[in-house]
């Protein structure tokens, strides 16, 4: 996302951040990750600074103010309350790699993003192949849309298909070099998932314009929006935000350094698979 684009959307979501404030609860680990998000911006920019304010890598815009246990690790820019974002939900259609895998990325991301687009095609494949086919990573996607309503129409359409198993391979269709271009009407939508390999495209449709989708997409943008967020793609790997389309090695050395950091706790830490099972019971006796 430019520079223009995110101003044009952070008065939204900075509204929109605060009229579910009390909604995110059951989302958020604790009010802790609030006091964290405040140094989020600042940890992303000054970890992956842009030589230009107008490039891919735009500082995440925060608003609350300070408050304890927002403490990051000096070396790393790693917060332990947002590391605790990553749900490890086993047989999440959402996610790639194993649940309990030392590393997890979250993203937050719009399927009208360009700059997403270009982390999807240049960048993710590499990432997939170097360390989630091992077993270091684990990617968690996190539905973002803010750019229009063929963005919230793309996500919800996203997670239908992973209803089916095919979430990942629509994910490839919809970030196809000029896929956006054509508009994520019902049609298209219909066509990517086709694509994508989805073998049931009525229930596909059905499920684009579930309750179900509804409230899985909205309730990442209101984590996305607990955080403050207002660049997209963002990330969270282990902890350490990163904002924008960086290059490989951002978040090479990000995955290394969080993967040392990973070996070194000890073993039944907070963040683990049981605990995303858990906190998935959690929500549905909600």
């Amino acid at each position: 996302m430019n520079k223009t684009s995110g101003s044009k959307n952070s008065s939204t979501k900075n509204n929109g951040g605060r009229k579910s404030s009390g909604r995110t609860r059951g989302v958020l680990i604790g009010s802790g990750v609030v006091a964290a998000a405040v140094l989020l911006g600042l940890a992303s920019y000054s970890a992956t600074k842009p030589d230009d304010r107008d490039t891919p890598g735009s500082v995440l815009e925060v608003t609350a103010s300070p408050g304890d246990g927002a403490e990051a690790a000096p070396e790393t820019g790693v917060f332990p309350e947002l590391e605790k974002l990553a749900r490890r939900i086993e047989g999440d259609p959402l996610a790639q790699g194993k649940a309990d895998a030392p590393v997890v990325m979250v993203e937050y991301a719009d399927f009208k993003c360009g700059f997403c687009g270009k982390f999807a095609r240049d960048t993710e494949p590499e990432l997939v192949k170097k360390y989630v086919e091992d077993g270091t990573l684990r990617i968690e996607w996190r539905n973002y849309p803010i750019l229009s309503d063929e963005s919230d129409a793309a996500a919800r359409a996203a997670w239908a298909a992973g209803q089916q198993g095919r979430f990942w391979q629509f994910h490839a269709a919809a970030y196809a070099k000029d896929a956006k271009q054509k508009g994520f009407g019902e049609e298209q939508l219909k066509a990517l998932a086709r694509q994508a390999g989805v073998q049931d495209l009525d229930r596909f449709a059905a499920d684009t314009g579930s309750e179900a989708a509804k409230t899985s997409v909205r309730k990442d943008k209101e984590e996305a929006y607990a955080l403050r967020a207002t660049a997209t793609p963002s990330f969270l790997i282990n902890g350490r935000p990163i904002s924008g389309a960086q290059p490989d090695q951002v978040f090479v050395q990000a995955v290394e350094s969080a993967k040392k950091a990973a070996a070194k706790k000890p073993a039944g830490g907070k963040g683990t698979a049981e605990e995303g099972a858990a906190e998935k019971g959690a929500e549905g006796s909600r």
